[in-house]
């Protein structure tokens, strides 16, 4: 049998900034041309306001860290493209970056330190438990004033903490430890080798086990309604086996501006108005503490408004392992509710639709998607799938980022990660594993996998571009484990924020 083999690369992402600049590089490009929403003008907010809740001694370390943000840092060394200078705050994002005295809550008092009471109980959960509710009650004083609030809260984490309650065993009924012993039978038989990407971005036997304190505290700030940015002494000190300090200003200030109500960079809208949506499945616990597979909604509209939706349980099958699958009608009900959420955001339907999976579309799913989409005049089902295919080139490095090769006019394998022209070199210590591209719908494969391109450039909770999923995957692990915390309770909040 003869085997065609057709390679091609795709062009880069090319982002949009404030100026007249197209750069795949999301630094290069605030760099030259400042954040997308420069050109908003004089409707653009002029201050990101900080407030920062943790031990006095960690609050004073952020507070000096985020002085040191403000104006430039070096890189330690020469420069590289993988190390870029941070220009400091004001110069990158064209806004000043203001925090106060009253906007910082202690966690301790000279008398008195209830975060090492919380620490003292010998009883690990209940000790998770007291921290959560210390650094939620704090959180909840500056969420809650009327004026004078903050945009975005610094949580400051002692290692301390990290080290006790980072994660923690749950109280599991006899049915939850046998849920959990599936999850981990279904991962156990799945033929993909060593560097299986799924455990990534899908629920593992370890989140269903334990509860996770970042989750918990961001699940915590989406009921009191003001988004966070978790921080550890990693970020404050300098240290042998920290990222440098350029690098680290960079992705600290970028999901900070981005966490207080600002898009610093998108993609470029010359096509039809899209929105992308990410379909994924997590364990959900009820009151009841019946155990469901809830479905994720992650969506994004080209202007590059994000948010996301829980959908309808699904019954968690042993058997069905990573066979998951909506029925019709909650196919129909997650779509439709996305087009609403959609509209709310943006003021109207999008003229096309792209749905990414990692398990194929079944018959139900498809009769329901296109249901609920039948007012959308281009429709496109993508699933992807992590491939054990691999591709050789001469030289010393493997192939380009955004290489896609198809095999017979059949198959088709993008590569997300592997030589970067950006950074001069392959960022990655194996050989890098693409996906394989299967579609259903409009379009075909080459603008599919285009889409999976640029879409892995549109994380704003960092400046780093070596991201390998694309966003409408890539939190799906996050955002289940937290509206997982957020329980039954109230709708949460939809605004991606609050998620990364």
């Amino acid at each position: 049998m003869t085997i065609r083999l057709a390679v091609r690369e795709l062009r880069p992402p090319q982002l949009q900034f404030g100026g007249a600049v197209a750069t795949s590089d999301p630094k290069v490009g605030l760099d030259l041309a400042g954040p997308f929403d420069l050109r908003f003008g004089a409707a653009r907010q002029t201050q990101v306001k900080v407030g920062i809740v943790g031990p006095r001694q960690l609050v004073e370390q952020t507070r000096r860290w985020l002085e040191r943000c403000r104006a430039p840092v070096p890189v330690l060394g020469t420069p590289s493209m993988l190390q870029k200078p941070f220009p400091g705050f004001a110069k990158t994002f064209h806004m000043s970056l203001v925090d106060s005295d009253g906007w910082s809550v202690h966690l301790d008092s000279e008398r008195r330190n209830p975060l090492e009471e919380a620490l003292d109980d010998d009883d690990l959960f209940r000790s998770f438990q007291k921290v959560v509710d210390l650094y939620s009650d704090a959180h909840a004083r500056l969420a809650k004033r009327d004026t004078n609030r903050p945009d975005v809260v610094i949580v400051c984490i002692p290692d301390d903490v990290l080290k006790k309650v980072r994660s923690v065993e749950r109280d599991l009924t006899a049915e939850e430890k046998k849920k959990a012993k599936a999850i981990a039978k279904s991962r156990e038989s799945r033929q993909m080798d060593m560097f299986d990407m799924l455990q990534e971005v899908e629920q593992t036997e370890e989140d269903f086990l334990k509860r996770d304190l970042r989750h918990a505290l961001k699940a915590r700030a989406m009921a009191n309604k003001l988004p966070i940015q978790i921080v550890t002494e990693r970020l404050l000190v300098d240290g042998p086996y920290n990222e440098d300090p350029a690098t680290r200003a960079w992705n600290f200030t970028v999901g900070l501006y981005y966490k207080a109500g600002n898009v610093p960079w998108r993609l470029p809208t010359d096509g039809p108005e899209t929105c992308f949506v990410g379909i994924s499945f997590h364990h959900f616990r009820t009151t009841q503490r019946h155990i469901v597979q809830s479905t994720l909604a992650q969506a994004f509209s080209s202007e590059g408004e994000g948010f996301a939706i829980r959908g309808q349980g699904v019954p968690a099958d042993a058997d069905q392992r990573r066979n998951l699958h909506l029925s019709e009608d909650q196919a129909f009900n997650l779509c439709n509710n996305v087009l609403v959420e959609y509209e709310k955001r943006t003021g109207g339907a999008p003229l096309r639709m792209v749905v990414h999976k990692t398990t194929f579309f079944d018959q139900a799913e498809q009769k329901g998607f296109s249901e609920a989409l039948r007012d959308i005049p281009i429709v496109e089902m993508v699933t992807l799938v992590p491939s054990a295919f691999r591709l050789i080139r001469f030289g010393a490095y493997p192939p380009k980022v955004g290489t896609l090769c198809s095999v017979n006019d059949a198959r088709n394998y993008l590569f997300t990660s592997g030589y970067m022209p950006e950074l001069g070199t392959y960022p990655g210590p194996h050989v890098p594993q693409p996906f394989e591209i299967r579609r259903l719908g409009d379009g075909d494969h080459i603008s599919a996998a285009q889409d999976v391109l640029n879409l892995t450039r549109m994380n704003w909770n960092t400046a780093d571009i070596r991201g390998k999923w694309p966003v409408t995957l890539s939190f799906a692990r996050r955002v289940g484990g937290i509206l997982d915390e957020y329980g039954e309770e109230g709708e949460p909040v939809t605004s991606f924020r609050y998620f990364v």
